[in-house]
């Protein structure tokens, strides 16, 4: 089993970055593939991000400004967010699952419990 837990939200300005955290445990986290989501108020929750040992994936409304990356020798997984929007303001979710890469929440097992990001204009 994994438990993930995110951290590294907060208030930011349009424009500007925030990397976001991931520590999941367990010694089997290097064969999951993570992916990041996000629900603002009365919206679904949203694929973000997602990698597994070769590739990874993009939301086409952060790719460019978003990067995933994950270091298994310290369990972790980041999303690195640049060039903030205002409507980036969400709930920031970690997820894992087994297997490779999927965009639906639906395919993960495993969740974090969040983390609030809100960019100001």
């Amino acid at each position: 089993q994994v438990q993930l837990v995110e951290s590294g939200g907060g208030l930011v300005q349009a424009g500007g970055s925030l990397r976001l955290s991931c520590a999941a445990s367990g010694r089997t986290f290097s064969s999951y593939a993570m992916g990041w989501f996000r629900q603002a108020p009365g919206k679904e929750r949203e694929f973000v991000a997602a990698i597994d040992w070769t590739s990874t994936d993009y939301a086409p409304s952060v790719k460019g400004r978003f990067t995933i990356a994950r270091d298994n020798a310290k369990n972790t997984v980041y999303l690195q967010m640049n060039s903030l929007k205002p409507e980036d303001t969400a709930v920031y979710y970690c997820a894992g699952k087994t297997g490779g890469i999927a965009t639906m929440p639906l395919g993960y097992n495993y969740w974090g419990q969040g983390t609030q990001v809100t960019v100001s204009s």
